[in-house]
């Protein structure tokens, strides 16, 4: 029941990140207001907002101008589910395991586990508005990143008063160590080849992410972005000089990092161990 919960809760939420994409975009406030569709501008009833679940009964179209919906919307409704419950599980699999109520859930966890989770929750709800945004219209929006690194940044420092500080230091220092390792690559390429979002963006991955993960994400990051980009190139998507937002190849690497980082290090360093 705690899994069926924590992934409804990950649906509504994308639900109201769809929200927020669109208001970004249009410059309204995503905390007021209702909704409406983006076509004939109708207001939209309780029941053409149920995440997912409208979509389908529509079948994929307003239900006033009979205009089809995007599929932005359920698919980040879906990934925000599937990645609040990836993070609860991450956190608490234990707990889970062992069968606790919820009652017991909160009398076995300090506030600051609980806390834990909810940092997590809020930094993925900003990448996935980060990942959609980049992908549609090429731009990584300062009115959710700066939010990301100062939210980080407390969370970091807070944390490392438990830790002599050394966790805080190791993440400012991957973070200095990233943001100006793609600052040197947007000033080379005078801007041409990423944009100075990802040098924000590149800062606010070394501060969540920390040595060594942020160089699993880096990796993976250039990798999947190398291997799409020939994709497109060989189908003829893309060519040579088009623009390829590399906002969401740094997220999914962030991403993959987060939940596997260490897994992939120490297969990596077993793999070196092995051929030596």
């Amino acid at each position: 029941m705690l899994s069926v919960v924590v992934f409804i809760l990950g649906l509504t939420v994308g639900s109201f990140l769809n929200c927020v994409i669109y208001r970004l975009k249009t410059g309204q406030n995503f905390l007021k207001g209702h909704s409406s569709c983006p076509h004939c501008l109708h207001q939209l009833k309780w029941y053409d907002l149920i995440p997912v679940l409208s979509f389908i009964l529509l079948k994929g179209k307003c239900r006033y101008c009979k205009k089809p919906i995007s599929w932005q919307y359920p698919l980040v409704e879906l990934i925000t589910g599937l990645l609040f419950l990836q993070i609860f599980n991450f956190q608490f699999s234990w707990t889970l395991s062992g069968g606790l109520s919820v009652g017991l859930l909160f009398n076995e966890f300090s506030i600051f586990n609980f806390l834990n989770l909810i940092y997590y929750w809020l930094i993925v709800s900003l990448l996935i508005v980060i990942f959609v945004y980049d992908l549609k219209w090429y731009v990584i929006p300062d009115k959710i990143v700066y939010p990301a690194i100062i939210i980080a940044l407390i969370f970091n420092f807070q944390f490392s008063i438990f830790n002599q500080f050394s966790i805080f230091k190791f993440s400012i220092l991957s973070a200095l160590g990233t943001s100006i390792f793609f600052l040197a690559i947007f000033l080379i390429s005078r801007g041409k080849w990423l944009g100075f979002g990802d040098v924000k963006l590149a800062f606010f991955m070394g501060l969540f992410l920390g040595f060594p993960d942020i160089l699993v994400a880096l990796f993976l990051a250039f990798l999947i972005g190398a291997m799409i980009g020939l994709g497109l190139i060989i189908f003829k998507k893309k060519g040579l000089k088009s623009e390829i937002p590399f906002g969401p190849f740094l997220i999914t690497g962030t991403l993959i990092a987060l939940f596997w980082g260490n897994q992939i290090i120490n297969w990596y360093l077993n793999l070196i161990t092995y051929n030596l």
